[in-house]
């Protein structure tokens, strides 16, 4: 188990969707930090660490909405496996989307893995503490910076 809190950062351009993960994700055992970034360029400017994100800290995982303004989820993805730097930054897509076309996509640009977002309350909270349970309770990450 990690010494620190696990840090999230979740792109979506949905307010309601960034608090409902807050609040699914406080109280946790964890203790998961959430950050957010409300489209795809603020989201690249961060893990790329420019602009006023120059000190910020890298994520230990990337929830990603697919449908995002200025630059959509997709090519946040691209350039996030495109780089040795953000390659092993685990990507979870959580999207309202169920195509398939949508699935297969993320999957073949390197997605760890496709979550679609429950339509109800109680699911959708038991999808994030779902999600966050499995990439730090089970799942061994690689540390930053190797």
């Amino acid at each position: 188990m990690k010494a620190e809190a696990p840090d999230i950062l979740m792109v979506d351009d949905n307010p309601a969707d960034v608090a409902l993960v807050r609040e699914a994700l406080a109280g946790s055992k964890r203790q998961s930090q959430l950050r957010s970034a409300g489209d795809g360029v603020e989201a690249m400017a961060l893990l790329d660490r420019r602009g006023n994100f120059v000190r910020a800290k890298r994520p230990d995982l990337v929830i990603l909405d697919l449908n995002l303004p200025k630059r959509d989820g997709l090519a946040v993805l691209a350039a996030m496996k495109a780089g040795p730097e953000l390659r092993r930054i685990p990507v979870v897509i959580f999207s309202t989307s169920q195509l398939r076309k949508d699935v297969v996509r993320s999957y073949e640009m390197g997605a760890n893995c496709y979550v679609s977002k429950p339509g109800n309350l109680t699911d959708f909270f038991f999808a994030v503490k779902s999600i966050e349970e499995f990439w730090f309770g089970f799942v061994n990450l690689p540390p930053q910076g190797e």
